[in-house]
């Protein structure tokens, strides 16, 4: 056996594949490159906006992130409530005239001036307190007189004075217990020393519920129309009542009459019982 037919043994797989299927089934290196161009130019070319687009789609939140959201969202609702409501406030003066503006102010510098002499008062009972000679005597004395005042806040003592009466006509029964709340709480803020509805002695634990077409004060049922006899001074109630927006003006858009008259000797007479707490007690006790 020749030295070709060794090698030819050796190698069956060369034996049974030719030479010429063996270069065929290898590419060369310029097939290699034609190929790699033609899948380059069959995909399509991304843009920076697409790019930009894939990373941010499908979005991808975490649970912080989740968490941060949800708080700006509360915060920014909770603002947006605020300058709401400070733009109500701001047109509604905006709106005002000239005469309710000055009226305004006039009431401003009236509590302040109020808040000036209760301060001034206290000062006073204080220096005559150190400076009497008989001490014991002057605090009994200041003792009483602040009992009286303190009956008189407690609605336990008959009281007359200087003020204003309101009388409220509704003959549409649209007229709320929260509307003579507000009125309430008015005419406290501008002063009133002593306020008494329909044979009823307000105080400060006073509340007011609606009952059919009336309105409840501490469980007794008043009807129209409502008549509020208030102990204070005339010029301070009466503007408090009558500003933009305020008390007299909201019952009027339901239709309720409202009338205002000043008097130097108003009496308010209803009394309550004086009533012992359940659970405070003095701490001099």
């Amino acid at each position: 056996m020749s030295d070709q037919d060794q090698k030819t043994d050796a190698n069956p797989l060369r034996k049974e594949l030719p030479e010429e299927v063996q270069a065929e089934a290898t590419p060369t290196e310029g097939t290699a490159e034609r190929v790699h161009s033609a899948e380059e130019e069959a995909q399509p070319e991304v843009t920076g906006r697409q790019r930009l687009v894939n990373g941010l789609w499908p979005p991808r939140v975490t649970r912080a992130q989740l968490i941060v959201a949800l708080l700006l969202f509360g915060l920014g609702f909770g603002l947006a409530v605020q300058v709401a409501s400070n733009s109500d406030g701001d047109s509604a003066l905006r709106g005002a005239r000239q005469e309710d503006l000055v009226r305004i102010l006039d009431e401003l510098d009236d509590r302040t001036q109020r808040l000036e002499d209760e301060k001034q008062g206290l000062e006073k009972q204080r220096d005559e307190l150190e400076n009497s000679s008989n001490q014991a005597e002057e605090a009994r004395r200041q003792t009483i007189e602040k009992e009286r005042q303190l009956g008189v806040l407690a609605g336990t003592v008959a009281a007359q004075g200087p003020g204003i009466t309101m009388t409220i006509d509704d003959t549409k029964g649209t007229v709320e217990a929260d509307m003579l709340l507000d009125a309430i709480q008015e005419l406290r803020a501008a002063g009133a020393e002593a306020i008494q509805v329909n044979g009823v002695r307000v105080v400060a634990s006073t509340y007011l519920t609606d009952s059919g077409q009336s309105v409840s004060v501490d469980g007794n049922k008043i009807n129209a129309p409502y008549r509020f006899k208030v102990i204070g001074k005339p010029q301070d109630l009466e503007p408090a009542l009558n500003i933009p927006g305020g008390v007299v003006q909201t019952l009027e858009k339901e239709q309720a009459g409202v009338t205002l008259e000043r008097s130097d000797k108003i009496v308010v007479d209803a009394l309550r019982a004086a009533k012992r707490p359940d659970y405070a007690r003095s701490s001099s006790q």
